[in-house]
């Protein structure tokens, strides 16, 4: 259903639409049921142009001709034994308007009419494809009602009788089957074709009621290929039975093609006539006259006779409109030729000789249609006059009649027009902010920590170097302090100084053995595996895999502490000398583990850059001293360290892991130690200093959480 109300509301013309409205509320105020059948459904339902409406009526539509005079419909013929009405409204609108019925058939051509349901009138007609209705009604407009299954034949294009006495009952099928077949190239069904050979060859044709031949002598002027027709009834041999002298040879071929270009030429510029009665004069240009007054005679409705006759008037009536003084400007001409009658337009255009009729002819149809693109679509949108608001198109018509006057030449003039037509713009969108995606906040993060990383990297060079002065400037007493943390070391080795003990530190001479077997089974990996910090990820800490912050960047950072004191006094009593040869460094880098909180990237970065340049050694503590390290203390100020007095001396020391003596890295440059204050004398060495690192073979030192643990000497 809802096809066919698009089919109604698009595939008929707006006159058709106007035509067929009118009829429907007529019939709804006489309290009719009314119903589109016939022709028309056919062509919208195989897709063809629409040329006539049948209306049928669940009723006398008799009844209803005052009322359609009334709605401004003209009568141009009527039939009383089947109640219809033949009718034309404005635009040439031809519709017949009939009654409901089913015919039977006493005789072959004498019918006999009985007043029926719509269902029955359809079951009674002649072929499928004409047995379809749409309803027009309230509550079922645009329903289809196909009882014989005539869109199945419309599919498959053949013509198939709703009675199989068709042929028989009513000779005129003949011919209607023939110019069906010539219209839509559709063919008979087998047993149709059958039966059309067998009425055929029992001279049926002689049967034939005045009343069908009427109809379809007419019905060839309607046809939009009407030679065609004529050619195909005449090879079949029906013209005879129609009118004898009518033949195809009778019709003024070239000018019935120039006046179908013509018609073409008009339609495209909005002007859409009828061209029956025009078609009727060409296709009977060559009759004799008498036979031409006969023929007029012989057709159903007399109206169409009289717009045949009167067409060489109407043309000069418009020819004298259109020169007039009043339609002398361009857009006066032109709106003319779109309200005035189709018809008389057509004919006029088609047989005029006048020079000046033949220009406005010209202007309308070549010269004019060229300004249409000079209408400023792309600024019309750009001041949001779209075709979704009202009034548009009569807009574009205004400009259009303007700029074929010679008006809007400027872009201001346009502006000017389009302005109070301009709608306010649209207020701004929200916009909705939303939170990103976690994983694209975290890699955002991610990214801006390397960054950081990278900017400590190139910061802390620069301090690394001025750090190094500070520390270069420290006298060591000859020998210099190097002490480091690295990866690859199992074992720290620091040297013995003059005058000191040999066991401060386990020395070479003592073995990995000797010094397990020394440790009193307090110490483990697993006790001091929660001290050392996890390794670091992300592209800073990828270039630092491998090796381990050194100790120097642990007690520079922290050189106000008291483990940074007590590194400093003992690099003081201990004056280690300087290694011969720095490449020995990376055999025996002595590594410790502090008792601190986790390095920071800016320290683990400087840490690294320390470890991988052997040129600049560090200079830092190799163990725990005797006083116990806090586990987080403030930073001292970068390049001085303050004195600081030493842990208790119950603090456990650092434990050494023996490894073959290396002297230490060499500095720079010798500097006068700060001064430091050294631990009580009652601290005393341990034998083992928590040296290992996380990922080295070093062992590792014990961390106490609460008091000190004494450390064993040395024996």
């Amino acid at each position: 259903m809802p096809d066919y109300i698009y089919l109604l509301e698009n595939r008929l013309s707006a006159v058709q639409q106007n035509a067929l409205r009118t009829v429907r509320d007529i019939a709804r105020e006489a309290q009719m049921t009314v119903f589109l059948t016939g022709d028309a459904v056919r062509d919208l339902t195989c897709g063809n142009p629409v040329r006539d409406l049948e209306v049928v009526v669940h009723g006398n539509a008799l009844q209803l001709k005052a009322a359609v005079k009334g709605a401004g419909g003209n009568i141009w013929g009527e039939d009383a034994p089947s109640r219809t009405l033949y009718l034309c409204f404005p635009g040439d609108v031809r519709l017949d308007l009939a009654s409901a019925r089913r015919a039977e058939y006493p005789k072959p051509g004498k019918p006999v009419y009985h007043w029926s349901s719509i269902q029955e009138d359809l079951r009674a007609r002649d072929f499928t494809v004409n047995a379809m209705a749409i309803s027009l009604n309230e509550g079922s407009y645009g329903l289809l009602m196909d009882p014989t299954n005539g869109v199945a034949d419309i599919e498959a294009r053949v013509l198939r009788l709703v009675s199989n006495y068709g042929f028989l009952e009513n000779p005129a099928l003949l011919i209607r089957a023939t110019r069906l077949k010539a219209r839509l190239s559709f063919d008979l069904e087998e047993r149709t074709q059958t039966r059309y050979e067998n009425a055929k060859a029992e001279e049926m044709m002689e049967l034939l009621s005045d009343h069908e031949r009427a109809r379809e002598l007419e019905q060839i002027g309607h046809e939009e290929e009407p030679l065609k027709v004529l050619n195909a009834l005449e090879a079949e041999g029906w013209t005879k039975h129609l009118f004898a002298p009518w033949t195809a040879a009778k019709a003024d071929v070239d000018k019935l093609t120039a006046l179908h270009d013509l018609s073409i030429e008009l339609q495209v510029q909005g002007v859409h006539p009828d061209v029956s009665a025009s078609q009727m004069q060409l296709l009977t240009a060559k009759l004799a006259a008498k036979d031409l007054v006969q023929l007029k005679k012989m057709l159903l409705r007399p109206g169409f006779v009289e717009e045949w006759n009167t067409l060489d008037a109407r043309a000069a009536e418009f020819a004298k409109v259109l020169l007039a003084k009043e339609n002398a400007t361009p857009s006066a001409t032109y709106n003319l030729f779109i309200t005035y009658a189709a018809e008389a337009v057509l004919w006029l255009g088609f047989t005029s000789k006048q020079a000046a009729v033949k220009e406005k002819y010209e202007n309308f149809l070549k010269v004019w249609p060229q300004a249409r693109q000079r209408v400023p679509y792309a600024l019309m949108a750009e001041m949001r006059i779209t075709p979704e608001l009202p009034g548009y198109q009569d807009l574009v018509k205004t400009i259009f009649l303007q700029l074929i006057d010679g008006g809007l030449t400027t872009n201001e003039e346009i502006r000017a027009l389009l302005e109070p037509h301009s709608p306010p713009a649209p207020p701004p969108p929200v916009t909705i902010k939303r939170t990103r995606a976690k994983k694209g906040a975290d890699a955002k993060a991610k990214a801006r920590m390397d960054d950081e990383d990278e900017d400590a990297d190139g910061l802390d060079g620069d301090e690394d170097e001025e750090d190094g002065d500070d520390l270069d400037s420290l006298d060591l007493g000859g020998d210099d302090l190097d002490l480091s943390l690295g990866l690859d070391d199992a074992r720290t080795v620091i040297p013995v100084g003059d005058g000191e003990d040999d066991d401060v530190f386990a020395r070479d001479s003592v073995g990995d053995e000797d010094i397990e077997a020394d440790d009193d089974g307090g110490d483990s990996e697993s006790d001091d595996s929660d001290d050392t910090p996890p390794p670091r990820k992300g592209r800073g800490a990828a270039k630092k895999s491998g090796s381990r912050v050194s100790a120097r960047s642990e007690s520079r950072g922290d050189a106000a502490t008291a483990m940074g004191a007590g590194l400093k006094a003992l690099a003081l009593k201990l004056d280690l000398e300087e290694p011969s040869d720095p490449a020995d460094l990376d055999e025996a880098d002595p590594t410790i583990d502090t008792d601190v909180d986790e390095p920071t990237p800016a320290r683990a970065s400087k840490a690294a850059k320390k470890s991988a340049h052997p040129a600049k050694p560090v200079a830092h503590a190799a163990a725990k001293t005797a006083a116990k390290v806090p586990a987080k203390a403030a930073p001292a100020a970068k390049g001085k360290a303050a004195p600081v007095k030493t842990a208790p001396a119950k603090a456990a020391p650092a434990k050494a892991v023996p490894h073959k003596a290396v002297p230490a890295k060499a500095v720079h440059g010798k500097a006068k130690p700060a001064p430091v204050k050294h631990a009580p004398a009652k601290a005393a060495p341990a034998r083992k200093a928590p040296a290992k690192a996380t990922h080295a073979k070093a062992a590792p030192a014990k961390k106490t959480h609460g008091k000190p643990a004494p450390a064993k000497k040395h024996r």
